[in-house]
């Protein structure tokens, strides 16, 4: 359908190259996904290829009717491609309806078939009752499926999806990914650039960029064969799982190792060998291969571990409850927010509070945090009830809030030194703990940048730096890690599980499900009710139907079951 021939781009007078000599094909009527880090030139290929961007050199040719390739004019493109950017661009002050209306005016559908066209795309979200409903008041899930509706107004040839998936729940991203698959069915090509490497497994092409360049192209089951055989699992409860991934991601031969619940996943080089006793073989997946054609997830002594290494609070038992909710309860008017919410955190210890968009898991962080006053039950931490925390020890705390909240006008050294200042640090201290920052995540060349230019990697790093600076004994992490590339997120868990090693406590909220397996234990939260506690381990033994379930497998069956 597409050719890409030669494709470079760069930015900021030549100096930021963001496409260096590109070069791939989609084919047509296809599922393609377009992956890799961020930074590596997705959202700008993506651009090009829609015609909203010109590259510097190179050209882009589509397949016409009489099966020959050529370059189309931006107005003509427009015609047979639907593009969706990868942040909300719809506008939040008008409703569903009126946000449908003006994409058919937009895109010349004549009033006449206005009304079955809109009732197939609100069919098909599942919007139908929600069309007066402002673009604002949905959720995070409910934007992506408006925005894909507005995209399927006028039925495209081409469909330009950029991260879709962003912040989306799995049960959502399962009927993102069936309404899109359905589209394929009817003759068009889908191209959609993804952070969820399980869901590129699952798509018929993909296009792996790395630093502007094209480092895979093929279907994931030939990337998966440049692993075989080479991916291995230790199945030992004895065993302390964070201390034995970190040890064996310190060995020359292994390119990545993971926690899977109990377990402990690792991936060797090309050499195919290993000495790390009660290993055994086990299935490769997509994220195997990428990380493998990556260069693998380099182990450095983390600059965190000493940082943490002077934290006054790592004395105390293991079993000393830390975070405790008891039976909070949230209401805005009529609505229920969060209902008879519990569940406590012992120190050193990694609770994931999972739930679908909308289920009152944001609401609840704020209550921890003495954010937000809960209408009913108690918020406590270290035995103390958060509201009657002065506020010399909810400098204790540490939140870093779902969306980007820092300044994005000052720059990332002085968003630094103002959440310095915000945590009491003084004199010296400040531009210590500043410089830490900087040099623990890699700011060094984007410390005098403005913070709302940066990619969505550096903002979560910067935001991640901010709510630790202070060496707080609790964390709050409400999706730190939304929309950040799969080696980015490696590092934020080295971070997190470096942490917990050294006596902090995590709250974390996140939709990858991979991710949540570092978790100790889940909460799994629906229409502001925990539904399902335990293990990661646990909550997979909840799907009896299937043999070897993933955690995302359990989190759909328990959220249908409910629901």
């Amino acid at each position: 359908m597409i050719k890409v021939n030669n494709i470079t781009k760069t930015f900021n007078k030549g100096k930021l190259k963001a496409l260096d000599g590109v070069s791939c094909t989609v084919p047509e009527n296809k599922f393609v996904g377009l992956v890799g880090p961020d930074g590596a030139g997705k959202t700008t290929l993506l651009r090009i290829m829609a015609g909203i961007m010109d590259p510097d050199s190179g050209c882009i040719t589509f397949l016409g009717e009489g099966q020959r390739y050529f370059e189309k004019p931006a107005e003509e493109l427009h015609q047979i491609m639907s593009y969706m950017p990868q942040k909300f661009g719809l506008y939040e002050d008008l409703s569903v309806i009126e946000n449908l209306t003006l994409y058919a005016e937009l895109k010349g559908i004549p009033k006449t078939d206005r009304d079955s066209a809109f009732e197939v795309v609100l069919n098909m979200t599942n919007l139908n009752n929600f069309k007066d409903r402002l673009a604002a008041k949905l959720s995070g899930g409910m934007k992506q499926k408006l925005g894909l509706a507005c995209s399927l107004l006028k039925k495209p040839r081409i469909l330009i999806l950029d991260e879709p998936s962003v912040g989306v729940d799995p049960s959502s991203r399962v009927d993102l990914t069936n309404m899109v698959h359905s589209m394929i069915d009817s003759g068009t090509t889908v191209i959609w650039s993804t952070a969820y490497m399980d869901e590129a497994e699952q798509l018929d092409h993909v296009i792996l960029l790395n630093e502007g360049k094209t480092f895979f192209e093929g279907s994931p089951r030939d990337a998966l064969k440049s692993v075989e055989s080479r991916v291995f699992i230790i199945n030992d409860e004895t065993i302390d799982k964070r201390h034995l991934a970190h040890e064996i991601l310190k060995k020359d031969y292994v390119v990545d190792s993971v926690i899977q619940g109990r377990n402990v996943r690792f991936v060797v080089n090309h050499n195919g060998q290993h000495d790390i006793e009660g290993a055994v073989q086990t299935r490769p997946t997509f994220e195997d291969a990428c990380i493998d054609m990556l260069g693998g997830v380099q182990h450095k002594e983390s600059l965190l571990e000493s940082y943490m290494k002077e934290t006054y609070f790592k004395s105390g038992s293991k079993d000393d409850i830390i975070v405790e909710a008891i039976k909070l309860t949230k209401k805005f008017g009529n609505f229920t927010a969060a209902k008879d919410i519990s569940f406590a955190v012992k120190r050193s210890k990694i609770l994931g509070l999972l739930g679908p968009n909308g289920a009152g898991k944001s609401t609840t962080f704020k209550m921890l945090c003495g954010l937000s006053v809960p209408t009913s039950g108690i918020a406590k931490i270290a035995g103390i009830d958060v509201l009657d925390l002065k506020n010399n020890a909810k400098i204790n705390i540490g939140y870093m809030a779902q969306k980007f909240s820092l300044n994005e006008v000052l720059s990332v050294r002085q968003n630094l030194e103002f959440f310095a200042g915000a945590y009491r640090l003084g004199g010296k201290a400040i531009d210590i703990a500043v410089d830490k920052m900087i040099e623990i995540f890699h700011l060094n060349e984007v410390a005098n940048t403005s913070s709302g230019l940066l990619s969505m990697g550096f903002k979560q790093r910067l935001s991640l730096a901010c709510s630790i600076m202070h060496k707080p004994q609790v964390l709050f992490l409400d999706e730190p890690t939304s929309g950040v590339d799969p080696i980015t997120r490696k590092e934020f868990w080295q971070h997190m599980n470096c942490m917990v090693r050294h006596g902090v406590s995590i709250v974390i909220t996140t939709h990858f499900m991979d991710e949540a397996e570092n978790c100790d234990d889940i909460a799994l939260v629906y229409n502001g009710q925990v539904r399902a506690t335990g293990s990661p381990d646990d909550l997979k033994k909840l799907c009896s139907n299937q043999d070897n379930p993933t955690l995302e497998q359990a989190f759909i069956q328990i959220i249908s079951e409910v629901g």
